[in-house]
């Protein structure tokens, strides 16, 4: 990682998690160097589960980050500061299906210690070992409002992973 950024243990995240995930939203991206994609998201957590300390993040299968997550061990999830709006909107909106979004020029991407892709711009990089997946099925809906999330029928899948380290801005 470069000298800019320090590691940093999971509990001195100083973020207020409900607002990291939910306004400032994440950068979710998955494989290496020469050929990853990423994606904007605003559902997720983080927490305790199986004795291990673990993030979780959607994703649905019709988008080409999907495929990513698939096939890779690991996954980063990236967070910016509010000038980085653009970069969120850009990447939340276009699908590298259509757009080489590894050319998006207002991120530079570089190799985080899990071999992953992880961007130089982010105020904060968690890296993530895929451990766990589920379907969201819709059968299993206590409250039938939230089967208005999915006028297409595309429901998510959910990813668990552990957390291997987070790096924050110096």
């Amino acid at each position: 990682m470069e000298k800019k950024y320090r590691e940093i243990e999971t509990e001195l995240i100083k973020d207020n998690v409900f607002k990291l995930i939910n306004k400032d939203w994440m950068l979710i991206a998955a494989g290496d160097i020469d050929k990853y994609n990423m994606m904007t998201a605003s559902w997720g957590g983080f927490g305790i589960l199986w004795g291990m300390e673990v993030c979780f993040c959607f994703i649905r299968p019709t988008r080409y980050t999907y495929c990513f997550m698939e096939k890779e061990s690991y996954f980063t999830i990236c967070f910016f500061d509010e000038e980085y709006r653009d970069v969120l909107n850009f990447c939340g909106t276009k699908s590298g299906k259509d757009i080489n979004k590894m050319s998006y020029e207002k991120l530079t991407p570089h190799t985080g210690s899990t071999g992953n892709v992880c961007f130089t711009e982010a105020r904060m990089i968690i890296e993530c070992r895929k451990i766990y997946f589920q379907d969201i099925d819709p059968r299993q809906f206590l409250d039938l409002e939230i089967e208005k999330n999915y006028p297409l029928k595309d429901y998510h899948r959910l990813y668990i992973g552990e957390i291997i380290k987070v790096f924050d801005k110096e």
